[in-house]
């Protein structure tokens, strides 16, 4: 009987999909037939999230995209439409490698660009440029030198962008304050450029109070790593990205869709 019941179910379903042409099980379909509250999205989650902040289709069909906050940050998590399975981590779109879970993060955690003194930030750019980016560095950072050969391109490309870099040097590198010290007392790009190539940098000749404010500054915005780029509309992105990567983020006519996922 039991088996008997298990080939009724499977043949039912197999009938209903095949009922339906794939072009009338569409998004709109979907959503018609399925939903998911805040609070009961809140409900499976349990101690996962500390509070559920919305909740929405996802770009993949038959998943929804649940922003949730957890010790005081907020992160996209996903659950499918039988509520049956929790995606964590990135969700990426095959046809070009995007991350889409990044994106969503970024959206969710803006910075206030106000908050961002600029006075001591070293320019890769045309200061008259429209689009003006961020980007915390630490001049001992590996991919932070990586990202900084990519600058000159951008701002080649599109002369619309300029960046504005501001020295975050971090506890793992021990020299990494001293020589950010330096490159700010002298407002030289050739030194934090001497400092990637593993070059001496000379100990600086002020105190360079604006070296510390940044450090406590990325401590309330919640910037943790370098390099950390923060757009114009205060979506701050980790990590190194090559030029059309950023050209692209930054929704640049100069920018060459990458034809799929990056595999560096």
């Amino acid at each position: 009987m039991r088996c008997l019941l298990t080939w009724l179910l499977l043949t039912c379903c197999a009938t209903g999909a095949l009922a339906f042409p794939q072009e009338d099980c569409g998004e709109k379909r979907c959503i018609d037939c399925h939903s998911l509250t805040r609070e009961e999205a809140g409900f499976l989650l349990g101690a996962g999230a500390d509070r559920v902040l919305q909740v929405e289709q996802a770009e993949m069909p038959g998943v929804w995209a649940v922003e949730i906050e957890k010790a005081g940050r907020k992160y996209p998590v996903y659950i499918n439409y039988s509520k049956s399975h929790l995606l964590r981590g990135g969700l990426l779109r095959l046809k070009d490698g995007e991350n889409l879970t990044k994106l969503r993060m970024a959206s969710l955690n803006r910075v206030d660009v106000s908050r961002i003194p600029l006075a001591d930030a070293l320019i890769v750019g045309d200061p008259q440029a429209k689009k003006r980016v961020i980007v915390f560095t630490d001049p001992q950072c590996h991919f932070c030198a990586k990202l900084h050969r990519e600058l000159p391109e951008v701002v080649a490309r599109d002369p619309n962008i300029a960046f504005y870099i501001k020295l975050l040097p971090l506890a793992m590198h021990p020299d990494a304050y001293h020589i950010a010290k330096s490159v700010v007392c002298n407002r030289s790009l050739e030194l934090l450029e001497d400092s990637f190539a593993g070059k001496v940098v000379p100990p600086p000749l002020c105190r360079a109070e604006a070296v510390d404010e940044t450090i406590a500054l990325a401590r309330t915005l919640g910037i943790r790593s370098t390099p950390t780029l923060v757009l114009p509309d205060g979506r701050p992105f980790s990590g190194y990205k090559k030029a059309d990567q950023l050209l692209e983020l930054l929704g640049s006519s100069a920018a060459v869709s990458p034809a799929g996922p990056d595999k560096r």
